[in-house]
This record gives structure tokens, sequence and C-alpha cells, in this order.
């Protein structure tokens, strides 16, 4: 809740430490984790691997769904090897017919065999790209087995264990979790204050602020002012100010309780940050 001002003219308020960039990893399919790959604290990379499900089905499916492109493939070489020789006759035909050394009912036996033929390959070829869009869709099932890291930071919450059923879908009454771990991406930190209504139009993007950590009470942390969130809150008579700091520094957590003071214009937040 807002502070009233001090003695100074200067407005204070109190918050906390938020994140901006975090998220709850958590499965695409329904599968057994086999092995975990992190642990809370662990500094992850974007498209690290953080877990792996039990993927022998979705492998063996993937190797199925392969054979058969690869075999649709066969069939239309050999039906396109067919066509090629049915149109090589077609055309010998033709030029026998012209000389009237072919009867008119081989021309006719010849193009409806070519015309077969070309039904047969554009049926061959359909096939062949469905099978081709199976083998890639089972492709990316068996991917999904492996959970990966959608951005860089630090894990700070391990909810699944090695042998638990995980799935993407809460299943009521059972015990499948939906999470293997929680990432927040350190680089987007910042703070959210509530600031009394009253004192909001003293406050603009880019005021310069002080904060202070409850955990760092010696400490002062520079910053500004990143916007005025437009909607107040009725029960309370506020407004949520977002504030950045000018630092980062691993002794910022996130849900860490804060007080900032917004310096009034023209008077300069400090030059550095004074550690504790």
């Amino acid at each position: 809740m807002a502070v009233p001002p001090g003695s100074t003219g200067s407005l204070i308020a109190s918050g906390y430490v938020v994140a901006r960039r975090k998220a709850t990893i958590a499965a695409e399919v329904t599968g057994k984790v086999v092995e975990l790959l992190v642990d809370e604290g662990m500094v992850v990379q974007a498209g690290q691997v953080l877990a792996r499900l039990d993927d022998v089905l979705a492998d063996k499916d993937y190797a199925l769904a392969q054979a058969r492109a690869e075999a649709s493939e066969a069939a239309v070489a050999a039906i396109a090897a067919d066509l090629a020789d049915a149109e090589r006759i077609l055309n010998r035909t033709q030029t026998l017919s012209g000389k009237n050394y072919a009867t008119e009912a081989d021309l006719t036996k010849a193009q409806a065999r070519a015309g077969v033929l070309r039904a047969q390959l554009h049926q061959a070829e359909a096939q062949l790209a469905a099978a081709r869009l199976e083998a890639q869709r089972y492709g990316e099932v068996l991917g999904k087995h492996r959970i990966r890291a959608p951005f860089a930071g630090v894990v700070v919450d391990r909810s699944a264990q090695p042998g638990e059923m995980i799935s993407p879908l809460s299943a009521g009454g059972g015990f499948t979790r939906t999470g293997i771990c929680t990432i927040v991406d350190m680089d987007s930190i910042e703070i959210e204050v509530d600031v009394n209504e009253a004192s909001i139009g003293r406050l603009h993007a880019g005021t310069r602020v002080e904060a202070v950590l409850d955990a760092y009470p010696d400490w002062r942390i520079p910053g500004a002012v990143i916007a005025i969130v437009p909607t107040a809150n009725r029960e309370k008579a506020t407004v949520k100010v977002r504030v950045g700091m000018d630092l980062k520094d691993p002794r910022i957590l996130p849900d860490m309780a804060i007080k900032v003071t917004f310096l009034d214009d023209g008077a300069p937040a400090a030059a550095r940050s004074d550690s504790p």
C-alpha cells in the first residue's frame, strides 16, 4: 500500500519484486517422466532439455510412419516407370496408326493404359504426401517427449519427479501432474507498487526512484518508472505503478518486499547502488 509523502516531499510506496517473464513448464503429451535434468537454482538456456518422457511407443510409431512413407515413395517410383513405358508405347502406336500399321483398338488400348497409370500415379503421389505428413507428425510427437526450456532463466521450483505421470491436462482425482518446473527470467525482474490515487498525478514514465529491499535496508537501488497501469483499485484507492531497476543483481529475487521512493523531478537518483 502507499505510504504518505515523507518530510522531503518525496512519495514513498511499498510493493514487491516481480518477474514479468515466469512460466511453469508443462508437457504437451501425456507420459511418464524417466529423466529429470534440472533442480532448483539451476540456470538453463532457451531450448535446453529439462526432462525426458518415456518415448518407446512414440519412437515405434515414428519408425512405422517412416516405413510407410518409404513404401509410398517406392510405389510412386514403380508407377512412374510403368507410365513412362506406357507413354512410349502410346507414342509408337499413334505413329503406327497414322501410317495405318496399327488398328484403332490398339491405339485406344494404349491410350487407356496410359490414362489409368496417370491416375494411379496421381493417387500414389497423394498417398506419399499424406505418408510424409504423418511421419512428420509422429516425429514432432516424438520430439515433445523431450521437454525444453522456452526461454533462458533460473529454475525456482521443481514439481515433478522421475517415475511420475505428467499430462497437459489435470486428471481429476488422480496423481497426474501437469508441470515439470517453474522458470523465471531474471532479466525481466522489476518492481510493482501501489500508489495512492491522490498522488498519482505527481508521477510519469521516467520518474526517477530509489528502491530499498526489506532484506537489505542499507542498499539503495536506483531506477525509474516504466509505466503507470491505467486502472485503479476501487477498494484500496490505489494505482499500480511498474518500476524498472538500473541494475540486475542475484540478490534481487521475485516476491521480495521493497519500498520505493519517487524522487521529485530534478532530484537525481543515487549515482550508484550502495551494497550493504
